[in-house]
């Protein structure tokens, strides 16, 4: 028999097999691997495209947002080159934070996501940029266009989780995040990781 577009017969891979989104670069898919409750770092496999325990959280600190990736896309040369001082893109999908009114407490989940901002993450000469976004229809934050229009606490914590969240006693951090960039550049930074994806792994 033959089965109904867009009806998937198997689970599609989060990762491939998933449409970057309703109107990219503005309005994008998310697929969620963590959550502001998370103690667990989850992360997905790339070979079957379900998520794996990565490791506990080492520090203390939970994530401030919905945190996980932007299908189709990969951070290559061209992601790499809109940061300063970056080799290259970190080669994994391009993350992505999203902001929710209502606690969502579950991860291994898709959702719209209206981009806003990013945050230029530089971690060990990789660009590792974290878009930011709200919930398409989030009622709470309907009117926000702009990473400028958030309240700013909520930007440093989003800063600083991301600075902290891979330390280590006794080591040195080598991330360094530079100031928050507006809805104009996080768009820049998003078409230019779905054309690294479209070098790396075709249409």
């Amino acid at each position: 028999m033959s089965f109904p577009s867009p009806f998937y017969r198997w689970r599609p891979h989060p990762w491939h097999g998933l449409e970057v989104g309703p109107n990219p670069p503005s309005l994008v898919h998310a697929y969620i691997e963590i959550t502001p409750f998370d103690t667990v770092k989850y992360e997905l496999d790339k070979t079957t495209g379900y998520l794996h325990v990565d490791r506990p959280q080492r520090s203390s600190a939970l994530p401030p947002s919905l945190y996980g990736f932007v299908p189709r896309t990969y951070c290559g040369r061209r992601v790499g080159a809109l940061m300063p001082n970056a080799k290259i893109g970190d080669r994994d999908p391009l993350d992505i934070c999203v902001l929710s009114e209502r606690p969502i407490d579950r991860s291994d989940v898709i959702l719209q996501a209206r981009v806003v901002g990013g945050l230029p993450m530089l971690d060990d000469g990789e660009a590792d940029d974290k878009i930011i976004a709200v919930i398409k229809n989030d009622h709470l934050w309907s009117d926000v266009k702009d990473i400028s229009e958030l309240p700013g606490v909520l930007v440093e914590r989003l800063r600083h989780y991301f600075s902290t969240y891979k330390l280590v006693p006794g080591e040195s951090s080598h991330v360094v995040i530079d100031a928050a960039y507006n809805r104009e550049h996080a768009e820049r930074v998003i078409l230019a990781a779905m054309e690294d994806y479209q070098d790396e792994y075709g249409s």
